[in-house]
């Protein structure tokens, strides 16, 4: 039975797939099984297995189980398009049935026992698959496609089902797509068609219709992974085999849920490290949108910042509409690397070309002003008093004979110029026809990245049928903003590629001495005191205050003078969560009689409270710093994760805060700083000094590395506030909260 929504289980991080009886393998690397150096340091795989595919998208046999040619079964229409489909590739088919003699002319097998050769694919169509996938290990096939519908996407008792679906795949050795999945994978692609190519994933079919419709605009698909329920083969082996494949230029995908976080983002760093842009429309910005894709898909959405903030972190170019992805994938998979990152927009009006400007700037797009002697040498061809700074108002005219030409050449000739956008609002010949046909010429003989917006709401107009969408050079498209969305993750992917050093390369393998002083300090299941929590932080060498743990009055006055006065005093206990709001925090205190005021009092309100301490805290006091927040949660999806931002009250009030997911390395941490809204308070603001900037980051990676190393077991950590001092004086975590799994 085919089916239209997908449902998915969650696995552990490792991605294993379960075994029935018995611990799960070692995760595999490349094909085999990953040792001791392909793990870090929680035993999670540090490389994206790469499953060979080859014969799942061109087997050379094939069994149709369950095939029909019976007028009015759906399954007659399945079976017609297997056998188009497996002569379009050049494979034999099987067909099985248990009653029939034979299927289109074809002698048909009645069970799975009965193949007369070891076939590379099984296409399953019965309503229940689980049996079938238990006969298939002693056939030896090697893929499995099952469409029926009825697992995990339906509830409990179908994630049951799922389940033993997974597990018999798993025992099999048969790597399983589905189950709910349906034929996109067996469609029919066009073989006239060159250049680099877009592999697609999809988790709905659908969805993935108006990028398998860009090849009637000339622009190529190597290959369809519908994905279905992710029992076993997921987005993200799809991910790590298309980006090894060299005619895929980009890889377009629409996911509703991430079946395993740590996964997509090993598949996604194997992309980066080979150079290939992924581009993914993902469910879940929204609370509804991540509510639907849950019922749908049966899988965890994420928190949807995390999920952002992860996708950013390993060149992941999230786009939000289809529009939008098929766009931005066609331009990522033809466009040349860029020569620079100077944006000129040319147009035949001076408003056209303004808004634009105006657009792609806000878009993040650098339009530089053009030299003095390039506004001269175009001038021979433009109008005086027209502006030709950048973006170039050509006028209209000049553009309609022999001087349009020298006016693109001129442009694309400026070595700060990488792109050139040239929006054509509607169609006005001659003019338009000359100009586009320029365009494309000298598209054919540039290096630089030449872009047409066409904005005709008809679309048929041969400029446009013919000269645009006939050039492989020029990048075509329908509106405005997604041409300036495509050039910006263009411009964007080329840069981070430039850049990226695999997190994964240097993540730790080996637990820290810290991890062995910090575990001693746990209580599974418990929150530690703030007294216990800053231990936690010394053992990772994380700088707190001066600070006495003590029992009495007397205690405390002794305390005060040795750490020295101004002194803070906190009550502190493991279930004290919001001391300032309980009255448990005194500030300020410079004197004995202080202190021992503010003893007794610290200690009623905790009895009136009801609230158990440990002791009373009695702190070094450490003024004049930015406040900031480090912190570690565990996401459902990713595990670990690692939040800076700004600290004290304005946590909760602005929420102003940057995340990743371990591992990362000082460049990320230091990008989390430029992404948040009060970055400039750490530069010093209103005659501040600036912060010690190097000493956060240095905090946030030895957060991560606690979060590396005691992921397992650590719930939360807030470090709050966490005070960075002036320039070259460190920071110092005044506050903590840690809660233990």
């Amino acid at each position: 039975m085919l089916g239209s929504t997908h449902g998915t289980l969650t696995t552990d991080s490792r991605r294993a797939r379960v075994i029935a009886c018995g611990e799960p393998p070692a995760p595999a690397v490349h094909g085999r099984p990953a040792d001791v150096d392909d793990l870090d340091v929680s035993g999670r795989p540090l490389h994206a297995a790469v499953p060979d595919l080859d014969r799942l998208f061109r087997p050379e046999s094939v069994a149709v189980v369950g095939a029909s040619d019976a007028d009015g079964r759906p399954n007659t229409g399945i079976t017609r398009q297997l056998l188009a489909w497996a002569e379009r590739v050049g494979a034999r088919l099987h067909p099985v049935h248990p009653t029939r003699a034979s299927v289109f002319g074809i002698p048909c097998l009645p069970s799975v026992a009965d193949l007369p050769e070891q076939v590379d694919l099984a296409v399953l169509l019965v309503a229940d698959p689980l049996p079938v996938v238990e006969e298939l290990a002693e056939a030896k096939v090697r893929f499995a496609v099952a469409f029926a519908s009825g697992f995990a996407e339906t509830g409990a008792s179908g994630a049951a089902a799922q389940t033993r679906l997974a597990d018999a795949a798993a025992r099999s050795g048969v790597r399983l797509l589905g189950p709910n999945t349906n034929l996109n994978a067996f469609e029919r692609f066009r073989d006239d068609l060159d250049g680099p190519a877009i592999a697609l994933i999809t988790q709905s079919g659908h969805q993935g219709r108006p990028v398998f419709a860009l090849q009637e605009l000339g622009i190529r698909l190597s290959h369809w992974a519908p994905t279905g329920n992710e029992a076993d083969l997921e987005s993200a082996d799809f991910i790590s085999y298309f980006a090894e494949r060299p005619e895929v230029g980009a890889i377009a995908c629409y996911v509703e849920g991430l079946k395993d976080g740590r996964s997509f983002l090993l598949a996604a760093d194997r992309a980066a490290r080979r150079g290939v842009p992924v581009v993914a429309v993902k469910v879940g910005r929204t609370e509804t949108g991540a509510r639907t894709a849950a019922s749908h898909t049966g899988k965890l959405t994420g928190s949807d910042a995390v999920v952002d903030a992860a996708m950013r972190q390993f060149g992941v170019i999230r786009v939000d509409g289809l529009d939008e992805l098929q766009d931005t994938a066609a331009l990522l998979a033809r466009a040349r690397a860029p020569l620079a990152d100077g944006v000129v927009v040319c147009s035949i009006s001076g408003g056209t070309g303004a808004h634009v400007a105006d657009l792609a700037t806000r878009a993040g797009l650098r339009l530089p002003v053009l030299s003095e002697a390039k506004q001269a040498e175009l001038h021979q061809w433009i109008p005086e008093y027209l502006s030709v700074a950048n973006p170039v108002d050509n006028g209209g005219h000049p553009v309609g004979d022999e001087r349009g030409r020298k006016i693109i050449d001129a442009i694309l000739d400026d070595p700060s110029v990488g792109v050139l956008i040239c929006p054509v609002t509607g169609p006005f010949p001659p003019l338009s026809d000359r100009l586009v046909q320029d365009l494309v010429d000298a598209a054919e003989q540039s290096d630089k990245l030449v872009c047409v917006v066409w904005g005709s709401p008809v679309g048929t107009e041969p400029a446009y049928r013919e000269v645009l969408l006939g050039s492989s050079r020029v990048a075509t498209f329908r509106t405005v903003g997604n041409c300036l969305a495509a050039v910006r993750a263009h411009l964007d992917h080329h840069r981070f590629v430039r850049a990226y050093r695999s997190p994964f390369d240097e993540a730790p393998r080996t637990s820290s001495p810290s991890f062995r002083k910090a575990r001693a300090l746990m209580r599974p299941g418990e929150q530690l005191s703030e007294h216990a929590a800053k231990q936690l932080l010394r053992a990772y060498g994380i700088r707190v205050p001066r600070e006495q743990l003590v029992t009495s009055a007397a205690a405390a006055v002794r305390a005060a003078g040795l750490v020295g006065y101004p002194v803070v005093m906190k009550a502190s206990g493991a279930r004290i969560a919001h001391k300032t709001e309980l009255g448990l925090v005194k500030i300020g205190l410079t004197s004995a009689s202080q202190v021992r005021d503010a003893y007794r009092e610290l200690t009623e309100i905790a009895r009136y409270e009801d609230v158990p301490l440990d002791g009373v805290l009695v702190c070094q006091m450490v003024e004049r710093g930015v406040e900031m927040v480090v912190g570690v949660t565990h996401d459902d999806l990713f595990g670990p994760t690692v939040t800076v931002g700004l600290g004290g009250v304005l946590v909760e009030v602005l929420r102003d805060t940057a995340v990743r997911v371990p591992p990362f390395g000082e460049d990320q941490a230091r990008t989390m700083l430029t992404e948040l809204r009060g970055r400039a308070l750490l530069d010093g603001v209103r005659g501040r000094p600036p912060a010690d900037v190097d000493a956060l980051v240095e905090v946030v990676l030895r957060v991560q590395r606690m979060a590396l190393e005691l992921g397992g077991e650590l719930a939360e950590l807030d470090i709050n506030p966490l005070l960075v001092l002036p320039q070259g004086q460190g920071a110092v975590a005044l506050d903590a909260l840690a809660v233990c799994r």
